[in-house]
């Protein structure tokens, strides 16, 4: 029972936050989840989580191809009619709005790999080690910032040339409002339809660099993690042989007998 608490921590830690992450909630979470846990389950865990953080990267992909392909046939559609029909306009608003919950999901899977990699730094001392040993370092934890900046920065760069910000479509309260507010004419539905057309198309693209940075992580950890136990099995075997050895004779000696 215990064991699948600890699964179903880490699975919440490393899945979940990327449906509730919003920009550090979750440091305390991963404390509380790294304090139960010793070296092999922590390990163990965290590469269980990387395939269904895995899985859902692979999923996010998909989703963004869709809504891709999608917006390209509203696209069309609207070049043949004067406004989009309020109905499918509608769509079009479903759309856009898991685009932006797309993007806030890629983002949560950066932090949380980018905590992962914080905390086994700070927990074990050998893993700091190797990774300072490593020609570069491999610092993924900044290594996912950068990502994460770059995504937001590619995304603003595509609303700033279409006159918007990124505070317009920063919340699904915000994005309604602003896709009501294009809605009522065919230029700012076009625009609309645009940008999120590029935007879904950056997340495809970004998808796989994140799949990447994970694929990168989870190798250098396993690499990690086996040469920590072959250096614990060897020094195991060594204390096994000292107990073995027989102990040193002490027949022939002088008899010990009282003398009274």
């Amino acid at each position: 029972m215990a064991s699948h608490r600890i699964l179903s921590a880490a699975l919440i830690l490393s899945i979940s936050c990327a449906q509730g992450h919003a920009g550090g909630g979750l440091t305390g979470g991963a404390t509380e989840w790294t304090q139960i846990l010793n070296n092999g389950e922590l390990v163990h865990l965290v590469g269980q989580s990387s395939q269904q953080i895995n899985n859902q990267i692979t999923q996010i992909s998909q989703l963004a191809e869709q809504i891709q392909n999608q917006l390209h046939i509203y696209q069309n559609m609207l070049q043949n009619t004067a406004q989009q029909p309020a109905h499918v306009w509608g769509e079009v608003q479903g759309d856009l709005n898991q685009l932006r919950s797309i993007v806030n999901q890629g983002q949560g899977i950066a932090f949380s790999m980018g905590n992962v990699d914080d905390v086994l730094k700070s927990r074990f001392q050998s893993y700091a080690d190797f990774k300072t040993n490593l020609p570069s370092g491999s610092s993924f934890s900044s290594s996912y910032q950068t990502w994460s900046a770059t995504n937001r920065d590619t995304i603003s760069g595509t609303l700033k040339a279409a006159n918007l910000t990124a505070d317009q479509f920063g919340s699904e309260e915000a994005t309604m409002s602003q896709l009501r507010s294009m809605s009522e004419g065919a230029d700012g539905q076009m625009k609309a339809l645009q940008v999120g057309h590029d935007i879904a198309a950056q997340e495809v693209a970004q998808m796989q660099k994140l799949r990447g940075l994970v694929s990168q992580q989870m190798t250098m950890m396993a690499t990690w993690y086996q040469s920590e136990q072959s250096e614990k099995d060897l020094s195991q075997a060594r204390r096994e042989e000292f107990f073995k050895s027989a102990a040193p004779s002490i027949s022939g000696g002088q008899e010990m007998r009282p003398r009274w």
